[in-house]
């Protein structure tokens, strides 16, 4: 079953990057064991944007684009197995390029 979410005026649907790490000597050591966050994602889904004085103010990423995002920002939710965040526009640091 595959879940469908559309964000919301500013929010915007990051993909939780998983990371693996992999020690000197071989060992996998699993994401699952990092009590840290990653702070990068992708981008899933951008809703409409937000408005400001009267006006529309468009989202600055897109779908598809690789993210860095504050530490302890968003609402962290589980889409089809996966961890994702839902953001503010404004928790988005940058874009990875």
């Amino acid at each position: 079953m595959v879940t469908k979410i559309k964000p919301l005026g500013e929010n915007i649907l990051v993909e939780l990057k998983k990371e693996d790490k992999t020690t000197k000597s071989g060992i996998v050591i699993p994401d699952t064991a990092n009590e840290e966050k990653p702070q990068e994602g992708l981008v899933k889904a951008v809703g409409s944007g937000k408005i400001e004085n009267g006006k529309k103010i468009e989202p600055e990423v897109k779908k598809g684009d690789k993210v860095i995002f504050a530490k302890y920002s968003g609402s962290e939710i589980e889409i089809d197995g996966k961890e994702h965040l839902i953001l503010k526009g404004e928790d988005i640091l940058a874009v990875v390029e």
